[in-house]
């Protein structure tokens, strides 16, 4: 099934994000991966939702979301019309043979050694969840002991923003 990512402009108030799970998990939808941050407007959150699901559904769900009072704007992030990256940090078991080995093989891959100790390192990179996957890949034989990877967060590419004032006429009505 084809992964769709969404980008869902909300009110920041209490309860949002249950509702839109909530719709997600009544319809039978797995979310793949969730993330949820402020904007540059203080009452407005964007939730970034990646979706496994056919095209239909996907129309469905939004259709749905939008029905949603606290629900402000919805937009597909095409991925050939939008920069999506993740986070991750993976702790990676070292002693003094095999530290250079783990800390070239994150400068590869532009990831960044954030945390040290005598028997581990902590190696932070972002970037897509296919160059991500590589890193763990590549950092696999040396003995992974924890990771931990955000969900995708995503924008779109070229001057316009979801969150331009047209959009957000809807959010002035109601704080007023």
């Amino acid at each position: 099934m084809p992964r769709h990512t969404l980008s869902v402009l909300v009110e920041d108030k209490p309860g949002v994000l249950t509702r839109i799970s909530g719709l997600f998990a009544r319809r039978a939808f797995n979310i793949h991966s969730l993330a949820v941050g402020p904007t540059e407007h203080p009452d407005i959150s964007r939730i970034t939702l990646v979706v496994d699901a056919d095209t239909v559904p996907v129309e469905q769900i939004t259709k749905q979301l939008n029905k949603l009072i606290q629900v402000i704007k919805i937009v597909e992030l095409e991925p050939a019309n939008s920069v999506q990256r993740q986070l991750l940090m993976v702790k990676v078991r070292v002693d003094n043979e095999t530290r250079s080995g783990v800390v070239e093989t994150a400068n590869l891959f532009r990831a960044h050694v954030v945390d040290v100790s005598p028997d581990s390192l902590v190696v932070e990179a972002v970037g897509t969840s296919a160059k991500l996957d590589a890193l763990v890949t590549s950092l696999a034989p040396y003995g992974i002991k924890e990771i931990v990877k955000s969900g995708t967060i995503g924008i779109g590419r070229g001057p316009k923003s979801i969150t331009e004032p047209k959009s957000l006429d809807r959010v002035r009505a109601l704080a007023s």
